[in-house]
């Protein structure tokens, strides 16, 4: 379908200190691209750098293959971006905050934005400054969804909504993109990003670590197993496994070897238990990181 954002080398230092460096990478139209890492690994300075929010120290931003910067109002009417922090007007209705981001358009997006109040559950007579963090950010989901724009940007999107709206939340994003629009997600909740997402990218310091498809992601040779064996110490040898722990008797290990490999080995022995646990996603996140070290 073609690409809608490419990011060039994009980094920023703080003075010295490392922001984000050398981030590279471009959506697809059309797809939900998950952004994950830890609270501080960069993703938050990664959205703002390449919205103009903060001055990048180096690298392009193009959008539908031109130049983007912090300038370009014609195209940041064609994105949507929910902040991980949200800040509005407080002395504002929740109404009025939604008829002043009206005006910014010439199009009538009044009907979606009633859609979108019905869906979450929105009190529109309440000022911004009473809303619980749940329905300040459910204020900052309408913002972002409201004038139907082409790339929306998502930044800790469900922190502080309750289940149910998240819920609803997860449906909005998955019609958006049957609808065409792509989106940026960036959270570092990963249990969300097997629900949604087409491709991850995983950011450790302000470096991007890894890309790849969500199905090749999940589906990575990795599992967890404990025996129970008086050939423990044998079978591990022979393996050449690290031992998450070992009694001598019952030996637990993580395991990337392929089946054929592990069955081939195991039945050399006397195995009194075998237990097999399929990594999660969190696991398979673990993984790469710890491979980072």
């Amino acid at each position: 379908m073609g690409k809608i954002l490419e990011l060039n080398h994009l980094t920023k230092y703080y003075g010295k200190t490392l922001g984000i460096e050398d981030i590279t990478f471009e959506l697809e139209r059309g797809e939900v691209f998950g952004f994950i890492g830890p609270n501080g690994a960069g993703k938050s300075t990664t959205i703002r750098s390449l919205l103009g929010l903060i001055n990048k120290s180096s690298g392009e931003v193009l959008f539908n293959g031109r130049r983007f910067d912090k300038d370009d109002l014609k195209t940041k009417k064609k994105i949507g971006y929910l902040p991980s922090e949200i800040n509005l007007y407080e002395d504002l209705t929740v109404k009025k905050m939604f008829d002043f981001h009206e005006r910014f358009f010439r199009k009538d997006i009044s009907g979606r934005r009633r859609e979108l109040v019905r869906r979450l559950k929105l009190d529109e007579s309440k000022k911004i400054e009473e809303l619980s963090l749940g329905n300040l950010k459910k204020v900052g989901i309408v913002l972002a969804f409201m004038h139907e724009p082409q790339l929306i940007i998502l930044d800790e999107p469900t922190s502080g909504l309750d289940p149910l709206i998240q819920q609803e939340f997860y449906n909005l994003v998955l019609e958006e993109k049957q609808k065409g629009t792509t989106i940026l997600y960036s959270t570092h909740i990963l249990s969300e990003i097997s629900k949604i997402c087409d491709r991850v990218g995983i950011i450790k310091s302000g470096r991007l670590l890894k890309i790849e498809p969500i199905d090749e992601l999940l589906g990575k040779d990795l599992s967890f197993i404990t025996i129970t064996s008086a050939d423990c110490n044998r079978i591990v040898n022979e393996l050449k496994v690290e031992t998450m722990s070992n009694d001598g008797r019952t030996v637990l290990f993580k395991n990337t070897l392929d089946n054929n490999t592990l069955v081939k080995v195991l039945t050399k022995y006397d195995i009194e238990k075998l237990y097999i646990e399929p990594a999660s996603i969190e696991d398979i996140f673990l993984h790469y990181y710890e491979q980072e070290k």
